[in-house]
């Protein structure tokens, strides 16, 4: 992580780090049933290598498009770039790109893959229903992934589910399902599907996980550099309780974008939780009101 007054999270290391590990564990597996099965993957990972960089270099590009948002300059919006203006000195960053998205769904992102080369997003929705303090707990939260480098990580980390992804669609689309090797073993494709989805499933499953921890230490990390846990709390609330008020239609075409949002537009309990991005509100509530205490706010 570069130099910034964003407080050090050993946490989150050590999970990145775990997550990494485990994950290229499995890609070194993953390559060694498939040669073994005698498949030419040299194609596959050509296409997934050229989509990891694509994604590497302009994932900045890509959420804007996506989510309709545009870079502002501070005549257009002063309040929001003053914020980002005093938490970039409070965390002694670069100031990322500014941008507002045009949505009534009110919620914020950042992305970006180091952080000369960030953009923090708002939604007008979000400015439209928070002050000051909460928008600031919001942003700090938000530049945090930033200083973390979380985007350039979960971009590495998901590098081993694209290449099972497109390995299983390449099984389906090629009819390899029933072919069977020279001896009249198993069939090669049925093989390559299974191996494929479990793979898949085992690299979701992880980077999930590591998605739902980088939260809390956004959470955490932000709520330390502006000194004021409370108003970050008093915003998850507000725009969970608002996202509720949204339109099931509106939130489902959302919610693809969660791993980037300050809260999911669709969240779910209990073991619907493991495919979650973020962790539960009621967790995150929690360890705001612990930092609050020890702050003595």
């Amino acid at each position: 992580m570069a130099r910034t007054r964003f407080a050090p999270d050993r946490g989150l290391s050590v999970r990145m780090t775990v997550t990494m590990f485990l994950l290229g564990l499995l890609y070194v597996i993953f390559m060694a049933v498939l040669i073994s099965l005698g498949v030419q993957a040299v194609a596959v990972l050509v296409i997934a290598a050229g989509l990891l960089l694509v994604q590497y270099f302009f994932s900045d590009k890509i959420a804007l498009f996506a989510m309709h948002g545009r870079e502002v300059s501070p005549q257009e919006a002063p309040e929001l770039h003053g914020i980002i203006d005093r938490l970039t000195a409070m965390a002694d960053m670069p100031k990322p790109r500014v941008a507002i998205a045009d949505s009534d769904m009110p919620n914020a992102f950042a992305t970006g893959r180091n952080q000369k080369n960030a953009v923090v997003c708002v939604t007008t929705g979000i400015l439209r229903r928070l002050d000051a303090n909460e928008l600031e707990g919001v942003l700090a939260h938000e530049m945090s992934h930033v200083a973390h480098r979380d985007v350039a990580v979960m971009t590495i980390a998901s590098f081993l589910g694209i290449v099972a992804g497109l390995m299983t669609r390449f099984a389906l689309l090629t009819g390899l399902g029933g072919r069977r090797d020279s001896n009249n073993g198993p069939p090669i494709g049925l093989i390559i599907l299974l191996v494929s989805g479990l793979v898949y499933a085992v690299s979701f499953l992880l980077t999930r996980a590591l998605s739902r921890y980088r939260e809390l230490a956004a959470d955490r990390a932000g709520a330390y550099l502006t000194q004021r846990p409370s108003a970050l709390a008093s915003a998850l609330v507000k725009v969970s309780g608002e996202i509720a008020r949204i339109p099931t239609r509106d939130l489902r075409e959302a919610q693809p974008f969660n791993a980037f949002y300050f809260t999911p537009a669709l969240s779910g309990q209990s073991v619907a939780a493991l495919f979650s991005t973020h962790p539960p509100l009621e967790r995150r509530l929690d360890q705001l009101a612990q930092i609050s205490a020890a702050l003595g706010r």
